[in-house]
């Protein structure tokens, strides 16, 4: 299953500026060996060299990342095919070329070729015929619940646990989205609900497009399936693999479900919404070669913010010392420079382990997730969560319908950006909704509703706010719409009383920092209302 950032799973930032694209690209993440604990992919005895042995001959996809010049990349690309691979696709402008290849020395091989700055496996298993952030499976809306939602929606003066007053409810099943009202965003709509100039991708698994929430702001020519690293535009190309692929049908759904009196609403019910599908068919997990593609489309296509609610796989984090998972850093950082370069905000969820990213070091567990996993120590600073720890991205935890952190974000002092609601089904439930649900209620394939929980739903409500801010402030550029985002957010400040939401004695988080930044919330929590106002 694909390391979403809903809860299914359990993701600095500044803008490179006056230098070289390819040095500013490599640079920015800071590459330096000896400064990560992970021993190097094919070493002796590694994954990859396990794979090697049990496989023989099994075809891997590659990431080469090389110099910009056309004398380079003619040169590699003829490297390539020496070393017995396939080049898939090149990315001439960031210098980033998808290659397969069965020859078990090709990484290795290519990294010794001149004008090579990195290469690597972008996986530990062969490639298969053809991650998110969700914390939980879905729970379907019933036709009754929607019903009885409908009824006392009619009836519903006010509706939000966190104390904000909320305008009676628009759409039928409105009366359940406490997360709107939590932020201001069913006000904000009646005074600015998003301009059609603004775009924003959801680089996922895939978008529903025929969902009649959806339908009314989809843009298709804005729309593709990156799987593979190669873009595909062809009609519906961007739509799920299979129904059971809902996680991005969802995200779009709290971006801009048009206010249209059917189902739910947006954060920002009057922009448009494209598709990137990066989603394995088969195992539904995103590589690096089809995140790269989609920073890239993105950029090309004039989408001006991409919400991104995965992790890139097959690693949770990806360390700087290992020659593959350097490469991976390299090349989506490349790419999502390059959309930030073209006037693209690209926003991702922190992730739900509850991991601190400003920690000494994390656990891991869970990586690599598409072959054997092992147990490993990391330093979240020296080995980075992509693309939620990339320079410029904006990290997004979540909280739940009382402003507190949701149980299972992750956070840290100094890498989250914002927070915003991405629910809590366990210790924070709304008393005045029909149905009582902690979880964020959204569109699903196939015409259904469900709800979720997760850093996933976090970062979609504050890239709805994120293209409010850009409806508002259309000549903002993804710096400014990055500081416009941390100043109209409000910050609880940290806990009072030790993080314990279970009650179990335990503290089961610590938050730095102070009521201007920390590192459950970061700047704050995002404030639809205050987006359009100020």
């Amino acid at each position: 299953m694909a390391h979403l950032r809903s809860s299914r799973t359990s993701r600095s930032r500044r803008l490179a500026l006056a230098m070289p694209l390819g040095v500013v690209l490599a640079a920015a993440v800071g590459f330096a060996p000896g400064v990560a604990t992970a021993a190097p992919l094919d070493a002796p005895g590694s994954t990859t060299a396990r794979a090697a042995d049990t496989a023989a001959a099994a075809k891997l996809a590659y990431v080469v990342n090389t110099r910009t010049d056309a004398k380079t990349i003619a040169a590699v690309k003829k490297a390539i095919a020496k070393a017995d691979g396939t080049v898939v696709v090149t990315y001439k402008k960031i210098g980033v070329i998808v290659a397969h290849s069965a020859n078990p020395d090709f990484g290795k091989q290519l990294r010794a070729v001149r004008g090579v700055h990195s290469a690597g496996a972008t996986r530990t298993s062969p490639l298969t015929p053809a991650a998110t952030t969700q914390e939980g499976a879905p729970t379907f809306l019933s036709k009754a619940q929607q019903r009885a939602a409908k009824e006392q929606g009619k009836s519903l003066p006010q509706g939000a646990a966190s104390g904000k007053g909320a305008a009676p409810a628009q759409e039928p099943l409105e009366a359940d989205q406490w997360d709107l009202r939590s932020i201001g965003a069913d006000k904000a709509a009646k005074i600015n609900p998003g301009s059609k100039k603004v775009t924003v991708g959801v680089i996922d698994t895939g978008v529903d497009d025929t969902h009649p929430d959806l339908a009314p702001n989809f843009s298709a020519k804005q729309s593709a399936s990156c799987v593979g690293g190669k873009a595909d535009t062809s009609a519906g190309a961007w739509r799920p693999a299979k129904p059971d692929h809902y996680h991005g049908t969802h995200v779009a759904g709290e971006i801009a479900a048009a206010r249209n009196n059917v189902g739910v609403a947006g954060v920002a019910p009057g922009v448009q919404v494209a598709g990137i599908k990066v989603a394995d068919p088969v195992s539904e997990l995103f590589f690096p070669e089809s995140v790269v593609c989609a920073f890239v489309f993105a950029a090309d296509n004039g989408i001006e913010i991409t919400n991104n609610s995965y992790y890139v796989d097959p690693w949770l984090y990806n360390c700087k010392d290992d020659p593959d998972q350097r490469a991976i850093l390299d090349a989506v950082n490349r790419a999502q420079l390059y959309a930030q370069k073209k006037g693209t905000l690209n926003l991702a969820s922190a992730g739900n382990s509850n991991h601190d990213l400003d920690a000494d070091e994390i656990v891991d567990t869970s990586s690599p997730d598409d072959s054997t996993p092992v147990t490993r120590t990391i330093d979240p600073h020296k080995c980075l969560d992509v693309p939620a720890q990339l320079p410029g991205v904006v990290t997004v935890s979540a909280t739940g319908v009382y402003n507190a952190k949701s149980y299972y974000s992750t956070y840290g002092n100094g890498v989250v950006d914002i927070a915003a609601p991405g629910g809590d089904r366990r210790y924070q439930l709304p008393t005045d909704t029909p149905s009582k649900d902690g979880g964020i209620l959204s569109t699903m394939p196939g015409g259904q509703y469900a709800w979720l929980q997760g850093t996933s739903m976090a970062s979609p409500h504050a890239a709805g706010v994120a293209a409010l801010l850009k409806s508002t402030h259309p000549k903002a550029g993804p710096a400014e719409l990055q500081r416009l985002l941390k100043r109209q957010a409000d910050n609880p400040g940290c806990p009072t009383k030790p993080y314990d939401p279970d009650g179990d004695g335990k503290v089961d988080a610590v938050c730095k920092g102070d009521k201007n930044r920390n590192g459950f919330y970061g700047h704050g929590i995002v404030d639809a209302l205050d987006a359009v106002k100020k």
